[in-house]
């Protein structure tokens, strides 16, 4: 029975070690693969994606959306696909008609933005370069996102990443929690086992 404390914490650690290897088959392991996973994710996640387009400090680019429904949100992000610490956007979302839909800062690789759209309309995205560095950005739109759910597709990859890192993360929780009751395990059965050679 003295050995049943080692058992469990083997069995823990056995489901560790698998949970990371399962984590590890799905996640890339250089930046030229990360970039493409990262892009299929977006790709599977927005309707629109713009092609990828440099901007040089102090210059800027446009991107245009039009959208199709009415009253319906509409979700836009940039990206920085060459991020590096001290880059910066300044960004600026209007219409056709001139209306104001807000001015942005990005100091991150992406930025992310909701916007409630009343009838259907053509959005102009300003997209000024205030770093210090070229840049190169794409945008990404999506018109009605919470209708949009690209989980609800087994067949996408973004569905068989969730999935398998899903399971990952519950061997890699159950691992631990098992690892933990046999180091407890462990340490009853030491002082038991002082306990009673006391007792002698």
């Amino acid at each position: 029975m003295i050995k049943r404390g080692p058992i469990i914490s083997i069995i823990g650690l056995v489901l560790v070690i698998v949970s990371l290897s399962i984590a590890s088959s799905v996640v890339p392991s250089n930046i030229s693969e990360i970039n493409h996973f990262s892009n299929s994710l977006f790709e599977e996640m927005f309707n629109e994606i713009t092609n990828e387009i440099q901007i040089m400090p102090g210059d800027s680019t446009y991107f245009s959306y039009s959208t199709f429904s009415s009253d319906v949100p509409l979700l836009w992000g940039i990206r920085i696909v060459d991020y590096q610490p001290g880059d910066k956007l300044s960004i600026k979302v209007s219409n056709i008609f001139g209306d104001d839909y807000g001015d942005f800062i990005q100091n991150d690789p992406i930025l992310f933005e909701m916007l409630d759209i009343s009838q259907s309309d053509t959005l102009n995205l300003e997209i000024k370069n205030i770093g210090t560095r070229n840049v190169n950005v794409i945008a990404m739109f999506s018109e009605d996102p919470d209708n949009f759910d690209p989980l609800s597709n087994s067949d996408t990859s973004t569905m068989n990443t969730v999935l398998i890192l899903a399971f990952s993360g519950f061997f890699l929780i159950l691992g631990i929690i098992i690892s933990v009751i046999g180091t407890i395990v462990i340490l009853v059965d030491l002082k038991n086992n002082q306990g009673n050679k006391r007792s002698y």
